[in-house]
């Protein structure tokens, strides 16, 4: 009679996915606080000033993505 033993270590390349997808995801957080904080920036713009930047309030959104 044998006993087979399986045993599972992570692979270094499962440890380096892991590693990768924890940065990932610190890096959206980071691009998500700059977005908010872009636009939070713009709305507290009063009309004319947005005007002078040539942006609506319409425009706030989107520029806070794409950060122009």
């Amino acid at each position: 009679m044998s006993t087979a033993s399986l045993t599972r270590h992570a692979s270094p390349d499962l440890l380096s996915r892991v590693v990768s997808g924890i940065g990932a995801f610190f890096e959206a957080v980071g691009e998500g606080r700059r977005i908010a904080e872009r636009y939070e920036t713009l709305s507290r713009l009063s009309d004319a000033a947005l005007a002078r930047r040539g942006l609506t309030r319409a425009d706030i959104a989107r520029v806070a993505v794409s950060g122009r």
